[in-house]
């Protein structure tokens, strides 16, 4: 299998803007969030797709999107609410869960403009207030 976009920013071919790691999960923020704050969070086992991942890695996985939702609510009070998103339409080859703060609906499901240049100063500031 050939390696991810996800599999070369986990390698450090691509930079990010990481905001967690652990031996077997990698968040960092999405250059064209949904919301500010909008965290991808990766196995670092390139799988397809959630449900294909081993057990032990699905829970790793959830365990560091809870992680990074709580870490948004201490960092974005003034969002009532965290999302998560599970849907693979953008990147198929590697399993991910968007996690991103929200407070409405129409927050919730804000399509970004993907062919803006991304904001990499507010991407960095927002990566060193969330880093763990």
């Amino acid at each position: 299998m050939e390696d991810s976009i996800f599999t070369k920013i986990i390698k450090g071919e691509i930079p990010c803007h990481k905001v967690y790691e652990d031996d077997k999960t990698f968040a960092f923020l999405d250059i064209h969030p949904i919301q500010p704050g909008h965290t991808l969070v990766v196995p670092k086992k390139q799988v397809g797709f959630v449900w294909d991942m081993e057990s032990e890695d699905y829970q790793a996985l959830m365990d560091t999107v809870k992680k990074v939702g709580n870490r948004l609510k201490e960092v974005l009070p003034e969002k009532h609410r965290v999302g998560v998103m599970i849907e693979g339409l953008d990147i198929t080859d590697h399993a991910h869960v968007k996690v991103f703060p929200f407070s409405t609906a129409v927050e919730y499901r804000n399509e970004p403009d993907v062919s803006a240049a991304p904001n990499h100063e507010a991407l960095a500031k927002m990566a060193n207030l969330l880093a763990f």
